[in-house]
């Protein structure tokens, strides 16, 4: 949770730039600090270095040395409070394939859809 305005944090993991703005912008929009990374491997880096992140937005389909799916295993073990949502256009992803308590969100998504999540596994409601 950012410690000024007490909303979460959240970090949006995404390859591609136009999408990755897109989720930036509609997380800003909703009053909550967004947080960029290319990939998992700059989102591990971000993690490491920063202690308030409350929720991972990331896509499954990735480049680099881990999908989003090896990322929010990663995720959940190193820092179990920081929640996970996963997404795809691609993929079909089952809750048995995500860690407990993450959610997963089809692409194309709505910003009703992924605030919602937002709000409801930062317990805003």
């Amino acid at each position: 949770m950012n410690s000024v305005t007490g909303l979460p944090v959240v970090l949006i993991v995404e390859d591609e730039f136009l999408i990755r703005m897109d989720a930036v912008d509609m997380i800003r929009s909703a009053g909550f600090e967004a947080i960029e990374a290319n990939n998992a491997d700059e989102a591990i880096a971000i993690l490491e270095h920063r202690s308030d992140i409350t929720v991972v937005f990331t896509d499954v389909q990735m480049p680099g040395s881990m999908d989003g799916l090896k990322l929010a295993a990663a995720v959940r073990g190193r820092w179990p409070p920081v929640k996970i949502i996963a997404t795809s256009g691609m993929a079909r992803v089952d809750q048995v394939n995500l860690p407990s308590g993450g959610r997963f969100i089809p692409k194309p998504y709505s910003a009703r859809e992924v605030l919602g999540a937002v709000r409801e596994l930062s317990g805003l409601y």
